[in-house]
């Protein structure tokens, strides 16, 4: 454990790279495969490696908002701008900040790229994607924001884990 934090504090857009690109990628693969209902390879490893480099891409913007909104609600406060705030208080400050503005963009430009992969034009249920922000984002991250920094990236990309899962569920395919 002590080697992941050294890791993270000594590379921290490394390490979130690297998280992102297994985590990130994983989250794609098993949302197909909840949506076809069966463990096969739902990308060709060419796809995969794009994922890879897309999530890449992704992680370096995540963790500068990480950083970023943390410092803006920090400086909030200390200019009187928010009431003073608990643990949970600025964990879900952070959270809600960043998700309404980065996520808005976060969840157009993740799809851009999905488009760009796919070779294809699609912006189906791009307002799913977007509302996501408030039933799973909101509530994830302020969790996230609650640990450590040096955890923080790690459950981010697991939370693209754990997001897969339901999504892949609810837009499973009919038998």
């Amino acid at each position: 454990m002590n080697s992941y934090i050294e890791l993270v504090k000594e590379y921290p857009i490394y390490s979130a790279m690297i998280q992102f690109a297994i985590l990130g990628t994983l989250g794609d693969v098993f949302s197909k495969w909840m949506q076809k209902g069966a463990i096969y390879a739902p990308y060709k490893i060419s796809i995969v490696l794009l994922k890879m480099l897309e999530w890449v891409i992704i992680a370096v913007t995540i963790k500068y908002a990480f950083v970023g909104f943390q410092g803006f609600v920090d400086n909030l406060v200390s200019h009187n701008l928010l009431p003073e705030l608990g643990l949970f208080g600025r964990a879900f400050t952070v959270s809600a900040t960043m998700n309404l503005q980065y996520g808005l963009f976060l969840v157009i430009f993740h799809r851009f790229l999905d488009n760009l992969i796919a070779k294809q034009n699609n912006w189906k249920n791009i307002d799913k994607g977007i509302f996501s922000l408030i039933w799973f984002w909101i509530p994830a991250h302020t969790i996230t924001f609650m640990l450590d920094k040096p955890y923080q990236i790690g459950l981010a990309a697991i939370w693209s884990v754990v997001l897969g899962f339901i999504l892949g569920y609810y837009n499973r395919e009919s038998k």
